[in-house]
């Protein structure tokens, strides 16, 4: 009881000071968890973690695989919110950019990134490949409290948000879709893989996301549930939506949980606003307790395992070279100046999601 108590104040502790330091709420939050886990084994009398996520058949907050279903269906809950937000009107200027972003600035990052982790590391190109492929997810945990605490232009604002929002469920496809490659040898065998995989996520996550949303505005319009109830009958829609659609086709339910709050947000509907602000007071507290959850989940081994030159090099090479490199390609002949592509880079660096897709 105490360790879950602890994990609500110590990251609303960890929020606010983020507000206050005009910083990202991840790095605290990511502090909290390496001192709580893996950091206080070196200092506990047993070796044991403050904050052990899972169980251990002596402690632990989640047995199993609880923690990472928790995981799952927060992120669903957060990608939901922050596409509630997501307004088509938003995008006249920049809808090229961000479209860019997504498909060309992925590919690059892609690429170029399993490229490097394959030299740098000596890695087979299958586990290289893996590894850039979960690197194009970035996601809106960290974008949302920065684009809160600075003032951007709109163009800036508006590419930073779609784009953080947009590439979950595109990168958790690659990823699929890239593990299929690693699980299936024979070439014949992945083409058919890869076609009826992409085809089930695409189908599901669409049909699924946008009837749920359909399903909830007239809901909410001819006033079928009490005012009382809107906040959590949306919340059991996009828990189901995502449940649901995931059980048909895996990761199809990030894609789903995006489409119906992007159908939603940009209906006319009444009390948006209201639900905007439960949504948003719910995704704070699931995001702080997630970094918490997973940045303590870490092992002392591991942080040993990344404590070396070719790590430094590999994240340089990410950050210095293959971020920009996306961001100015996918911005060529944009609206926006060379300062501001220099911005979106560096906030894109800051908003690699570390929680799985």
């Amino acid at each position: 009881m105490i360790a879950l108590a602890s994990l609500v104040i110590l990251g609303i502790v960890a929020q606010w000071f983020a507000w206050r330091l005009k910083i990202p709420a991840i790095l605290p939050l990511i502090l909290i968890g390496l001192i709580g886990g893996p950091i206080s084994t070196l200092f506990t009398a047993d070796s044991t973690k403050l904050i052990e996520p899972i169980w251990n058949g002596v402690e632990g907050l989640f047995p199993g695989e609880s923690l990472f279903y928790f995981v799952s269906l927060s992120i669903s809950i957060i990608l939901f919110e922050g596409s509630l937000t997501l307004r088509k009107k938003e995008i006249k200027n920049v809808g090229t950019s961000i479209s860019k972003l997504i498909t060309v600035g992925a590919l690059i990052t892609f690429i170029v990134a399993g490229i490097s982790a394959r030299y740098i590391f000596n890695t087979s190109w299958e586990i290289s490949f893996l590894f850039s492929a979960l690197i194009i997810v970035t996601g809106p945990t960290v974008i949302n409290p920065i684009l809160r605490n600075i003032p951007l232009k709109r163009d800036v604002s508006t590419i930073l948000k779609w784009e953080g929002i947009l590439i979950d469920p595109i990168g958790a496809l690659v990823a699929v879709l890239v593990f299929e490659f690693i699980s299936v040898e024979e070439g014949h065998a992945f083409t058919k893989t890869v076609f009826l995989e992409f085809g089930k996520i695409i189908l599901f996550g669409f049909t699924l996301g946008f009837t749920f949303g359909l399903g909830l505005i007239k809901i909410v319009k001819n006033q079928l549930i009490p005012h009382y109830l809107l906040n959590v009958v949306t919340l059991a829609s996009v828990l189901s939506v995502f449940v649901l659609s995931d059980s048909f086709a895996h990761e199809s339910g990030l894609l789903a949980v995006v489409v119906m709050g992007m159908v939603v947000g940009n209906a006319d509907i009444p009390n948006i606003k209201e639900l905007l602000y439960f949504k948003e007071s719910l995704s704070v507290l699931l995001i702080s307790i997630l970094f918490i959850l997973l940045s303590a989940n870490i092992d002392m081994s591991d942080l040993y395992a990344i404590y070396n030159w070719k790590t430094v090099i590999l994240f340089t090479v990410v950050i210095v070279i293959i971020r920009p490199l996306s961001v100015f390609v996918s911005t060529y002949k944009s609206s926006l100046n060379t300062n501001e592509k220099l911005f979106t880079e560096d906030k894109i660096n800051k908003i690699i999601n570390p929680t799985p897709a």
